[in-house]
């Protein structure tokens, strides 16, 4: 099965903090894959001299080896598209069982397109989706005469490619907003390589009790803007959720209402009672969110839908698609092991959505 393509702009931000402190540093993408490889198209990963800062293009071999021409390329200043073999370095290497082929772009003066990597943080920081384009100048085999970077957002019009490199690429940039995923356009003497970046999914956790801290902590591990929902300050407080990107202390029911809900928002009602479950699935039942999940056994769900079904609070065809009992089957009976089935229901909702 494809694999769901998730952007990284860490490896972007932190390669502005090297820029803004005149570090050098390279940065690593896989521009091109194909087989069985440990990453794919769009995995990225920043490099200094003194190894990996942030980010990965697979690990193992590759890794290693990119690593080892990063840093005589660091000091040259002098970038490389890199290519991989992986069934001959398989043969060569015990353990290595990948069979695909890998081209990885390695940037040594990322300064040089400080504006787009900025365009990019900014967009993202508004929840704005975009592409990064990469427009790669061939010259002698191996090194890149030029890499020329734009951020374009999805209003941008075709007057704005006008004079730079991109001039003639609209229909491939405009193909990436599309697809949402990143490919390699071959020219004669040039490669363009575009970038689809959208904002991450966010996770709303109705809930700060201790299933609501476990999912908190493993959703922001899986690239999920983590938001909390409690009435109680002693609990939705930074010391219990240090990742959390938002902490909003507020009757559950009212937060969950005013939250800008969309088809991306992932919503887990784990509060400490019945009622309160009750009040935020009223909240948020007709909304548009990508997935609503709900802590309680078979016996308590099927009591609150008949409520639900009686009062009009939702259609039979509404409250089914809620997630409950919340979580994939693990025989979970832990806090750790329900956050766990939690997660992989998250992950396997958001990954059917993007495949789709």
């Amino acid at each position: 099965m494809e694999r769901a393509y998730r952007p990284d702009p860490v490896p972007y931000i932190r390669l502005l903090e090297f820029i803004r402190k005149k570090r050098p540093a390279a940065l690593a993408t896989i521009i091109e894959a194909s087989g069985s490889t440990p990453q794919t198209e769009g995995a990225s990963a920043v490099f200094s001299s003194g190894g990996l800062v942030c980010g990965t293009i697979g690990g193992g071999i590759v890794e290693a080896e990119v690593l080892r021409k990063a840093q005589g390329a660091i000091k040259r200043k002098k970038s490389l598209v890199l290519s991989f073999n992986l069934a001959h370095d398989a043969s060569q290497e015990k353990g290595a069982i990948c069979g695909g082929r890998l081209r990885i772009l390695l940037e040594t003066q990322p300064e040089k397109n400080e504006t787009a990597f900025r365009a990019l943080n900014q967009s993202l920081s508004l929840r704005r989706t975009g592409v990064l384009a990469t427009f790669i100048r061939q010259g002698r085999p191996k090194k890149p005469s030029a890499i020329f970077r734009m951020w374009l957002g999805r209003d941008f019009q075709r007057k704005s490619l006008h004079r730079t490199p991109l001039s003639g690429f609209e229909a491939e940039i405009r193909r990436a907003f599309l697809s949402k995923k990143p490919f390699l356009v071959h020219e004669k003497s040039a490669m363009l390589y575009v970038e689809p970046h959208f904002p991450p999914p966010r996770l709303l956790i109705a809930g700060a009790g201790h299933i609501g801290q476990a999912v908190a902590h493993l959703g922001k591990l899986l690239d999920f803007e983590v938001n909390v929902i409690d009435d109680r300050p002693e609990y939705a407080c930074r010391e219990r959720f240090p990742s959390a990107d938002r902490i909003i202390v507020s009757e559950i029911d009212e937060a969950v209402r005013r939250f800008p809900i969309s088809s991306d928002t992932y919503i887990v009602i784990v509060t400490r009672g019945h009622g309160r479950d009750e009040d935020a699935l009223r909240a948020c039942i007709k909304s548009r969110s990508g997935y609503i999940g709900m802590i309680g056994s078979r016996r308590k769900v099927g009591l609150m839908r008949g409520k639900f079904l009686r009062r009009g609070w939702a259609a039979a065809a509404e409250f089914d698609k809620i997630h409950s009992p919340i979580g994939i089957g693990i025989n979970s009976q832990t806090v750790q092991e329900i956050a766990v089935s939690i997660a992989a229901e998250l992950v396997s909702v958001r990954n059917q959505d993007r495949q789709k």
